[in-house]
């Protein structure tokens, strides 16, 4: 498994596993289509790949880098690797490349009976800084609030150790 920097080639295979996933942000065409745009809000994308399965796209994480926040928008996994610590890995990741950026915390928002992220999430570090009563459709759900603050990141939190 390799973790890189998407790049516009990736944005079918990323489509695709975002529309299998019931839980992800589900984004219009356009929204992808333009993720790599000039004019695009600065974002970082990062996938997965598999190397034994010629480079396919197995997970990916979007987030949106805003000087010293950040907020991961969207975040998905093949179900056949999930539960495999494939999550934590590109999450982990991602707040490296936070830490790095000079960023202090790395919001996120996940349906309050998404139990799996926020397991995963809360494995991570982040905890719960609010709720948005009703913010999710399809079916009608409260999302948390959830942040990590990156000034509070060690190294040995990131190696899972």
């Amino acid at each position: 498994m390799l973790i890189r920097a998407a790049t516009p080639d990736d944005v079918p295979s990323i489509r695709a596993l975002e529309q299998q996933a019931e839980t992800a942000a589900h984004w219009a065409e356009l929204e992808y289509d333009t993720l790599f745009a000039a004019d695009a809000p600065p974002r970082i994308a990062l996938v997965a790949t598999s190397e034994a399965d010629g480079g396919r796209v197995i997970g990916f994480v979007i987030a949106r880098c805003a000087g010293a926040e950040w907020e991961i928008e969207n975040v998905v996994v093949t179900p056949e690797e999930r539960n495999r610590g494939l999550g934590i890995k590109i999450i982990r990741e991602l707040l490296l490349q936070a830490q790095s950026a000079g960023a202090t915390s790395v919001l996120l928002e996940v349906r309050e009976s998404n139990l799996a992220a926020r397991r995963l999430y809360e494995k991570l570090g982040f905890s719960q800084q609010g709720r948005r009563s009703g913010y999710y459709h399809d079916p009608k759900e409260d999302a948390l609030l959830l942040c990590f603050f990156v000034t509070n990141l060690r190294q040995f939190d990131l190696e899972g150790e």
